[in-house]
């Protein structure tokens, strides 16, 4: 007979620590045969210690929008490394130095980001308003290092669609201060959401990497971002 748990602590944290990391080793079993490097961590922390050993010292370094990011503590310590750091998260920086920031970013060493999603089969789903961290996922960065909670991963593309739309968006757009229908009312209305607002402009589906190991993503045991 197998064991039942009966702490009252385990029967919480357990199962869910369990099968967060079996979702995230098949997660990386099929994101290895996509030519994509991929690592879990079971905590932030862990991640966090793991990706700065991915930078060299000197790297130019990009950052997509990512609450990820910022939520793991990962931006603090990007600031104390001896790197070029392109912060876009810096108290006080202008349109101007942003625009600046997101176009030096395509051309960076490293980029940093999330993913809106991951499906099983390790596909990676992102859709972006302004195209800049789609872009650099795609081409020009010599590294990108995609720190995903398990909370996004998904069975399929179509799921991961329907998180972006309604989970991510809605939340993005509410940090953002986006007047969109899923900020006024938490659900997605496509048809009714509209540029300069609109935050979900393109949307691209990651099947491979024609470099391999050009990409890496480390996969968190936690929830992260949105």
């Amino acid at each position: 007979m197998a064991n039942v748990m009966t702490d009252t602590h385990e029967i919480i944290t357990r199962p869910k620590e369990i099968v967060f990391q079996r979702k995230a080793e098949r997660v990386i079993e099929n994101l290895k045969k996509r030519n994509i490097s991929a690592i879990y961590c079971r905590t932030s922390k862990e991640a966090v210690s793991e990706i700065r050993k991915l930078i060299p010292p000197g790297a130019t370094v990009a950052l997509g929008g990512s609450v990820s990011i910022i939520q793991s503590g990962l931006l603090d310590v990007l600031r104390s490394m001896t790197i070029k750091l392109l912060d876009r998260y810096r108290v006080g920086i202008t349109n101007e130095e942003m625009e600046e920031i997101l176009r030096q970013g395509v051309g960076a060493d490293v980029l940093l980001m999330s993913s809106n999603a991951v499906t099983a089969d390790g596909k990676l789903v992102n859709e972006d308003g302004r195209g800049n961290r789609v872009a650099g996922l795609i081409f020009g960065p010599k590294k990108v290092v995609l720190m995903v909670g398990v909370n996004k991963i998904v069975p399929t593309v179509e799921d991961a669609i329907s998180r972006i739309k309604n989970i991510a968006a809605p939340m993005n757009c509410i940090r953002l201060g986006a007047d969109t229908p899923c900020a006024r009312t938490g659900f997605c209305d496509d048809a009714d959401c509209h540029a300069p607002a609109r935050v979900c402009s393109q949307i691209t589906i990651t099947e491979s990497s024609r470099t391999k190991d050009r990409i890496t993503v480390v996969l968190v045991g936690e929830e992260l971002g949105y």
